[in-house]
């Protein structure tokens, strides 16, 4: 198999977050989504635990996820905290994405670290932002404040937890370069 590292690079380069707001009303098929997570499934695993689990939310389940969030929103803030446009905002972003998927870590004490099954399941999520990115989609990771009510709502047995949603549609956002520092700036080199 021959790859074009030019447009690997490309990919690589331009993927982006891309939030919610710029979500426009177009389904991702569920073919297209078993595709982009077969791709995630091709994470690097350290002793092969293939650690990623993946709830997806879509259709009704979408209006689900965004009354658990705002509930769990409103039950965890104080009345004089509590804001009708936060409440709002955080069931909005379920409701305008095409689909929201929990990102969902199975640990395996027994035979490698938790911080290396993070590692893969990270590595599985840029897998999708890599696929979505390829197909002309936006998504963003997002880590909410309610992790621990996140798995209790996806009734997750006790060796897996929550690490985060994945929101994803069509957008309509213009493209906008990379603000990173130059890699120079962050290499050391030991060669004698």
């Amino acid at each position: 198999m021959t790859l074009s590292l030019e447009v690997l690079n490309e990919v690589i380069r331009s993927r982006r977050s891309i939030f919610p707001p710029s979500y426009t009303d177009e389904e991702i098929s569920v073919k297209d989504l078993e595709m982009i997570l077969e791709n995630a499934n091709f994470a690097p695993t350290h002793r092969l635990t293939e650690p990623w689990r993946f709830t997806i939310f879509r259709g009704n389940g979408l209006t689900k996820l965004a009354d658990f969030l705002g509930e769990t929103y409103r039950s965890q803030t104080t009345p004089e905290n509590f804001s009708e446009a936060k409440y709002e905002g955080t069931r909005s972003k379920a409701l305008k994405s095409a689909a929201v998927i929990a990102i969902v870590m199975e640990v395996h004490p027994e035979k490698v670290p938790e911080w290396e099954e993070l590692a893969a399941v990270a590595c599985a999520v840029q897998n999708i932002w890599l696929t979505i990115t390829a197909m002309g989609l936006g998504g963003y990771w997002s880590t909410p404040g309610n992790l621990a009510a996140l798995g209790t709502f996806l009734n997750l047995p006790e060796n897996q937890k929550c690490v985060g949603l994945f929101y994803l549609g069509h957008h309509a956002a213009p493209s906008k370069p990379a603000v990173r520092k130059p890699i120079m700036d962050k290499l050391t080199w030991i060669e004698d």
